[in-house]
Parts: C-alpha cells; structure tokens; sequence
C-alpha cells in the first residue's frame, strides 16, 4: 500500500571555521562562550560547538520551504557574523582553510568529544574539515531507507556543484574536494549500505551497537543515512557551500530528486540501482573535477559534461521543483555551474594573485579574505 507524500520539509546544518578577522588565521583558541551568546534570544536556528574549538555549527528550524531553510540559514551566519565580530573574528563557510595546519588546533573540552578523540585517535584530531548537512521529512521509515539506495547515484552531481576545499595546509592540493579524502580516514564513511527494509537497516545498526562498537547510528558517517535524530534523509555529502545561495540550490535539488524518486515508487518504478564501484568512480571525479570534466552516465556508458547531466536532471525534476515551490532557489545551480563553485573561485583568485607577484603565501591570505566577504555577502535578502 502506497502511503500519503512524504511532507519534504527542509533542515540545514553548516559547519564554519572560525577566523581572526584582521589575518584570515584559524582562531585557534576562541573566547569561552562565544557559542553560547550566538544562540542567546533567537528563534530561527541553533547555534553548537563542534569538535575542534575552531570550529562552528549552525541549524535552521524544520522548515516548510527551501526559501525558508535559505532566509533561516541567512540569519544565522549573520548572527554568527555579528557576535564573533565582537571578539575580532568571523566565521567561514569553507570545507578547508587555506592555511591552516590541524595539528595546531584544540578539540573541544566535552564528555562526547573527549570519547571520539580517545577512540578515532589522530584521524578525528585532524578533522580541520567543515560539511553542509541537508535534512528532508520523510515520516515512513522503509521509504527512507529505499530512498537512501536510490539516491546513492545522484551524490556525486551534489559534490560537484558543492565543492569548497581545494587547499589544505597551504597547498593547492589538484581536488575540488579534498575534505573527503580526510574524512574518509574516519571508519563508517562513503557511500551507504543498500538495505532492503527499515528493519534489515536496524539489524545492522544492534549488531554494532549490541557489540560495543558503536553508541548508536549517529555513529555511521554515510554521504547519506537516516538521521536517528529525526524523521528525516540526511545528506552529508556536500562540502559547506560559500555562499548563502549556492547552499539553498544544492538544498533544492537534494529535495527535488528524493520527490522524483518518490514519484517513481508511486508508479511502482524505480532509478535502476548501480554496484558501489561504479558510483565511487563518479564520487570520485565530482572530488577530483568538480563539474568540469563531467560525470559517467552508467545507462549510456560514457562520460557526458555535467551541464547535459544537469539539464536532463532538471527535466526529470521539473514537475517537484513546482510542487515544493523552489524554482528561484534550484535556478542558483545554473548560476553554481556558470561562474564556479567557492573551489573554482578560490583556486582562481589564487592563480591571478600569484601571477601578479604575490609571494605564496600572500595569495593564500588573499584567498582566506575572499572567504570572508564571501560567507558573509547577501544574508538577508
């Protein structure tokens, strides 16, 4: 039986760099309670510490709309922007800093944080990486697993349009995505398990947990998983997006897809599922290439330039676009893919700073400026 639509409500999660705001440097050791006052008397969002003290995240309400999730995620960031300007800092929506070294930094002083540092050793000490995490209501729990299978295919076209982490420990490391090859250190990482029911996923999940493993399914740190917080398909893929904007277009095309992929159920259809090792080669270029070189279209057995995947994909979607109302926001892709991702601008404005004869790292603080401006450009509109 064909339960009623899923209500495809929207959450964003962010994680920010926290930075000196006069030298672009990771504020290594921020004022206590900084945190804390960003979230004091609001109602449009959380504020939290994460595992490193450097480190920031934002949450928007459950909201009804993309253009809810992206006016909540706005106020946030100026928020954080105007309570840590305060303190000489400011946030930074990058998956990595230019320049910054992770051995330099501190994790937070917290029962949950201390456990991970014991148990994940140096891999999790040197998590100096920040995600954008999108959350869509999916209340039926087998229909979130199914749709976790199916979306496995459409993760790498979200990375690439998301990409914001070319650099690490000040070198230009040739990935638009360089976060994942840190994260991907961490056990419980990549793309999900394909289950066939909420209940075969559970059993997997008490085999872990029964065994000491894990505390819980939080614990799996999947491009996408059942979130065992909520009601909701959490996708994690993305690298944290620089601007406000691109944040809201790949939000609206996640929730577009997962409503296409529910239409198919509904006809009792279904996106023909593919082997990991296919997937992973598609991961792999959206990592490596961003939308430049393109994606394989398993079904034709080629290579084809991303600007053709996305259009065909706004062609399939086209008809959930209009039902959730995010046309302006699902536009931001095209604009995404005409004038780069934050990886793209941030690798260019290094070359022409370096070609007008700036010394290495006098182009990376430039860089690190531009990151600034940028995460803090256009948050109320």
């Amino acid at each position: 039986m064909m339960h009623a639509e899923p209500r495809f409500t929207v959450g964003i999660e962010e994680e920010y760099f926290l930075v000196n705001r006069a030298t672009g440097d990771l504020a290594i050791d921020p004022p206590e309670g900084m945190v804390e006052e960003c979230g004091q008397s609001i109602d449009y969002g959380t504020f939290s510490p994460e595992f490193l003290r450097s480190q920031l995240e934002v949450g928007t309400p459950v909201c009804t709309t993309v253009r809810d999730a992206r006016k909540a995620l706005g106020q946030l960031r100026h928020r954080a922007r105007e309570v840590c300007g305060h303190y000489g800092l400011a946030p930074v929506a990058a998956s990595t800093h230019p320049i910054a070294q992770w051995d330099a930094v501190k994790h937070t002083d917290r029962e949950r944080y201390n456990a991970l540092s014991q148990d994940l050793q140096a891999p999790v000490r040197r998590l100096l990486i920040c995600g954008m995490h999108v959350h869509v209501g999916i209340e039926d729990p087998d229909l979130r697993i199914d749709l976790m299978s199916q979306m496995s295919y459409f993760l790498p076209h979200l990375l690439a349009l998301s990409t914001s982490s070319p650099f690490w420990r000040g070198r230009n490391t040739g990935l638009k995505s360089y976060r994942l090859s840190v994260f991907k250190e961490l056990p419980r990482t990549g793309l999900p398990e394909q289950f066939h029911s909420w209940g075969e996923y559970q059993r997997h999940v008490n085999v872990l947990v029964d065994a000491g493993l894990i505390q819980d399914a939080s614990k799996l740190w999947w491009d996408v998983r059942p979130s065992c917080r909520f009601p909701t398909l959490e996708m994690r893929i993305s690298d944290v997006c620089t601007t406000v904007d691109d944040a809201a277009a790949v939000a609206a095309l996640y929730v577009c897809i997962l409503r296409m992929l529910w239409r198919l159920r509904r006809s009792n259809q279904r996106w023909r599922m593919y082997a990991h090792m296919l997937v992973e080669e598609n991961r792999w270029r959206a990592q490596r290439y961003g939308t430049d070189e393109g994606l394989v279209d398993f079904g034709k057995g080629r290579i084809i330039p991303y600007a053709d995947l996305l259009e065909e994909l706004f062609q399939l979607i086209a008809e959930d676009a209009a039902a959730l109302d995010c046309q302006a926001e699902l536009a931001g892709c095209r604009t995404i893919l005409q004038r780069g991702t934050s990886a793209h601008r941030q690798v260019a404005l290094y070359q022409q700073a370096i070609s007008a004869g700036r010394t290495d790292a006098e182009a990376l603080r430039e860089v690190a400026e531009f990151l600034i401006e940028e995460t803090g450009r256009d948050l109320l509109l």
